[in-house]
């Protein structure tokens, strides 16, 4: 990477064997985003043309109308022509056998080793269980609900349900019955598919148990249960089914179902604190085109590439990102049953270096957590096969992006951040790795075709250097949301009245320096006023994350009688300090960074912060320990246990 002063660039080496090396890709999308993504479906295999590109009928809009097209097809028989014995991807278990034949400590003593599936293994598994699905009465736009760990059989069935035209979808594995329950009940999904248990942190985690708990008073019939773990569960004769015996027989060829381009592919949930989760709704074509092109040119993926995003099937980025994009662009890439931290802190290391990979996808989470165990970690490491770095989840701020930048990438790869959401389907908005430039904290340019803009409060646009709200504007992207499933109130209110039924509001906040880099600055709900004074989270966290001291900190705003709201902190470190001396070193942080309006009212010095499997800080939940409001379902976090620590530190 070469920089020129507070910009980043790809070196002439990398830009020459770049995918995407020149910014007139931008100009000449923007001159015609429509005519510019009908291009790019073209170099995809439909069964049938669109009559028309885009239609819209605010806040309602479709993508290449008429055509029609299996996801699979092209996931599949596309690759089949050319890399037919290629690894499509590698599964890397949680007790995995360590080289020198010893296994990875597990309290089971178990040890396996790692699995290889080339295009066609997949192509064959895929068609055995889709047709499996459809002796059990499976139909085109029936629901079907997955809930798996990261192993192989998560792909398979997302896959197998996209053959056949059933609608998946897929809720994350360590969610809570109750969680399952909910998702299934909005669907009326008919069929289950979930594993005996599987592998976390040497444990194994009863699955079974618990989907046994999720499918009570709902319409599931069927439960397809995969043979992991091997633990002991309850069963179910009548209704539970070995996924081994139930495809077992099956025919290597199910013929895909002609979908229409706006028939729905899947329904993903979007986890909240409290309330009924919202069922976003992705169509097949514009999915599929948007999921293609992002991938292959954000990540630069070619023929020889080993992708690795980190991200459970579970969350969007896995389903774009550890699945259906990688795939359709031919890609092999890997997914990872385990914590990325077990049993040694650098477990993930050792990943990158045994495979080759090419490519790191993770979230600022993960990466202030690696930066927690030190940089003598990393020594023994050389990670010289890696050529671009991705970040997904939260924004990152400086300091996690210069310690990614120089520590893992060793100064010489490009740091892709992308902003995108469960509703956007793929990313939207980062800058190409063969153009840049990259800036610390800076997310970068809107994707080619991509129209967005930073309105205030009124709708006006913001000039430079001015936050407010980023909106995005007409065509939008192909793989934008068409609705909230069974509520179009919801969709209307949610995403469609802020600004209008022509503007997209995303709810999050942001401004643009003056190379048109994008910066995210939080959610819209993330923001404090203090004595009238707009402060946002993200904002706050970015000066507190420069103390050399702090890995990791959470700032939320609590009322206040003379000034209506006052910031307070949650702040790691990796280092043993008094909580005294760390809360008068963070507010002298906060003061030299920002000013003394922004002043924490009170620091707390906490092992962890509550957040998702995805990355994302649950800030909501921390402000409702203050203001007594109910906690939610601490379910969909990965780390639950963080809230009762919290509230001992907070009575103190």
């Amino acid at each position: 990477m070469i920089k020129k002063g507070n910009l980043y660039f790809p070196t002439k080496e990398f830009k020459k064997r770049a995918l995407i090396k020149s910014a007139a890709i931008y100009k000449t999308a923007a001159k015609n985003p429509i005519k510019f993504w009908e291009k790019l479906a073209k170099e995809l295999l439909w069964q049938k043309k669109w009559k028309k590109v885009f239609s819209h009928r605010p806040p309602y809009f479709k993508w290449f109308v008429g055509g029609k097209l299996n996801i699979t097809e092209n996931c599949l028989e596309r690759n089949l022509e050319k890399r037919k014995n290629k690894v499509a991807f590698i599964w890397e278990p949680e007790p995995i056998a360590a080289p020198n034949g010893r296994a990875s400590p597990s309290k089971t003593g178990r040890e396996e080793r790692e699995r290889y599936f080339t295009y066609y293994d997949l192509y064959r598994e895929v068609n055995k269980l889709a047709n499996a699905l459809k002796k059990l009465g499976v139909k085109k736009g029936d629901r079907v609900g997955i809930y798996l760990p990261m192993i192989p059989e998560a792909i398979i069935s997302m896959l197998a349900c996209a053959r056949i035209g059933a609608i998946h979808t897929v809720v994350f594995s360590a969610f809570s019955p109750q969680a399952l329950r909910i998702r299934l009940q909005d669907t009326t999904a008919k069929i289950l598919i979930t594993a005996d248990g599987y592998y976390r942190k040497g444990k194994i985690i009863n699955l079974k148990q618990n989907a046994d708990k999720g499918v009570k008073s709902t319409k599931v019939k069927k439960v397809i249960v995969v043979k992991r773990a091997k633990n002991e569960i309850p069963w179910q004769r009548k209704r539970d089914l070995w996924w081994s015996d139930l495809i077992k027989n099956e025919k290597e060829f199910c013929k895909p179902a002609a979908m229409d381009s706006e028939d729905t592919l899947f329904i993903l949930y979007t986890s909240g604190s409290t309330g009924k989760p919202k069922g976003i709704v992705h169509t097949t074509g514009g999915y599929m085109v948007q999921a293609n092109f992002t991938g292959k040119w954000i990540f630069d993926l070619k023929e020889d590439d080993i992708f690795w995003s980190m991200a459970d099937v579970g969350w969007i980025t896995g389903h774009t990102y550890s699945c259906y994009g990688p795939l359709l662009t031919g890609t092999t890439f890997l997914i990872f049953e385990g914590a990325p931290d077990w049993p040694t802190p650098d477990r993930w290391c050792k990943i990158i270096e045994k495979y080759g990979v090419t490519t790191f996808y993770t979230a600022p989470t993960a990466i202030r957590m690696f930066e927690k165990y030190g940089i003598k970690l990393l020594k023994r490491y050389t990670f010289n096969t890696l050529q671009i770095l991705g970040s997904v989840g939260e924004p990152i701020d400086t300091a996690a992006w210069q310690w990614y930048f120089k520590e893992v990438g060793r100064e010489k790869c490009p740091i892709v951040d992308t902003w995108w959401q469960t509703e956007t389907g793929g990313i939207l908005i980062t800058s190409l790795p063969g153009i840049g430039p990259f800036k610390p904290a800076f997310t970068g340019l809107p994707f080619p075709g991509l129209r967005v803009n930073i309105l205030d409060e009124k709708g006006k646009s913001l000039p430079v250097h001015k936050e407010g709200n980023l909106v995005i504007l007409p065509p939008f992207a192909p793989g934008l949301l068409r609705g909230v499933y069974k509520n179009p109130k919801k969709y209307l209110e949610t995403y469609w009245s802020q600004y209008g039924k022509r503007i997209y509001f995303t709810s999050d906040t942001a401004y643009r320096d003056k190379n048109g880099l994008i910066r995210i600055v939080g959610r819209v709900d993330d923001v404090i006023k203090v004595a009238g004074h707009r402060l946002t989270t993200g904002e706050l966290e970015s000066a507190i994350a420069k103390h050399p001291d702090i890995t990791e900190s959470a700032v939320v705003g609590i009322p206040d009688e003379i000034k209506g709201e006052v910031p307070v902190a949650f702040v790691v470190s990796h280092k043993k300090r008094k909580a005294e001396t760390i809360a008068k070193e963070v507010r002298e942080q906060v003061r030299k960074e920002i000013g003394p309006i922004a002043l924490p009212k009170k620091v707390y010095l906490v092992e962890d912060i509550p957040k998702t499997r995805s990355g994302k800080i649950m800030r909501r939940i921390l402000k409702r320990l203050f203001t007594k409001e109910k906690l939610g379902d601490l379910s969909t976090l990965a780390n639950p246990e963080s809230v009762k620590k919290i509230k001992e530190v907070i009575v103190k």
